[in-house]
């Protein structure tokens, strides 16, 4: 053993205190977007029942979950409208009085300082469920363009401070950043969605936001899960045409991608930790497979260590709750 030369990298774990300063990723409640669901009528708060903890509100309740949000220091929430009626053109979306822009005046008259972000899409407001204009079963690009632009710019009018469009129709970005422009909103930035998978993960989701599309899939717009290189493509069509962040979604079985759009691109990155990522984990906790904290935590770091700078996870309140006791 006497001539036997290696290194002793154990050195560096002897403590805590000592693990805590190499530590070479760390994970923070100001790295933390909360989402959050948003419905016409009065007095609800209905759990999801494939996403325990995770609730729609109404706008009488909603400053219930906002209140805690601010309690924990969580400095951002992301809002999805979920309306009383929905029609062909997702008409919902871009009306000033929909439930999202209502939802983001309350928010914003009582917590100014919290960032609400909005997520533009049509999916939660048209009758089919498409993210777009439809023709027979064809989801129609550039009509859908001109839906997008005038619900982003809504969005703004009611004060949301990030609006992030999630539609994944080419030139998304480019015609929401006209329009914001051309409305006085030059300020406002782009969360794009940017690099989004047709994923089976999103299933959880689409009970939430009662999105599930009527006929077909969105597989000719949301990317092909086997394609990496795509999604470079996806992202530098984003940053040309004016984005302000870069969203990867799903998260954990795309760190491979996140890592690649980190060093390829420079914009901030957002994992979008997904709603069936969300709910396999509490499966596994409820049932006494995993230990709940522990592996959220380590779910979360795996993300920041993959080169997100930012998280949206519906695990948000629990994390905050767990950094803190640290």
């Amino acid at each position: 053993m006497n001539e036997m030369q290696f290194r002793r990298n154990r050195r560096l774990r002897n403590s805590n205190t000592l693990r805590a300063m190499v530590r070479e990723t760390s994970l923070h409640k100001e790295d933390f977007i909360y989402p959050i669901f948003v419905i016409e009528g009065e007095n609800i708060k209905n759990e999801i029942n494939s996403m325990p903890g995770i609730h729609q509100f109404s706008l009488d309740r909603l400053m219930e979950e906002v209140d805690e949000v601010v309690a924990l220091g969580i400095p951002s929430v992301i809002l999805f409208g979920i309306p009383e009626e929905k029609d062909a053109k997702g008409t919902g979306a871009y009306d000033d009085e929909g439930i999202v822009q209502k939802a983001t005046r309350l928010i914003k008259e009582k917590y100014p300082q919290l960032v609400v972000i909005a997520d533009t899409c049509l999916c939660e407001y048209t009758d089919h469920g498409h993210c777009g204009i439809v023709h027979g079963e064809k989801v129609l690009n550039d009509p859908s363009l001109d839906l997008l632009a005038k619900t982003a710019v809504s969005q703004a009018k009611a004060g949301a401070d990030i609006i992030a469009p999630s539609n994944m129709m080419d030139g998304f970005v480019i015609a929401i950043r006209q329009a914001l422009d051309a409305a006085g909103f030059e300020d406002i930035p782009i969360m794009s969605y940017a690099v989004k998978y047709a994923s089976a993960y999103y299933g959880p989701f689409r009970d939430a936001a009662d999105s599930a599309p009527q006929f077909g899939d969105r597989k000719t717009y949301q990317m092909d899960p086997a394609n990496r290189l795509e999604a470079l493509r996806e992202a530098d069509s984003d940053v040309n045409e004016g984005a302000d962040f870069i969203i990867v979604k799903p998260a954990l079985s795309y760190l491979d991608i996140m890592r690649d759009v980190k060093n390829n691109v420079l914009l901030p990155v957002v994992a979008y930790n997904v709603s069936g990522e969300y709910s396999m984990v509490k499966a596994a906790a409820q049932n006494g497979w995993v230990d709940e904290k522990q592996i959220v935590l380590e779910t979360l770091i795996s993300m920041k260590r993959a080169g997100a700078d930012l998280i949206m996870t519906y695990h948000a309140k629990d994390a905050a709750r767990w950094l803190e006791e640290k």
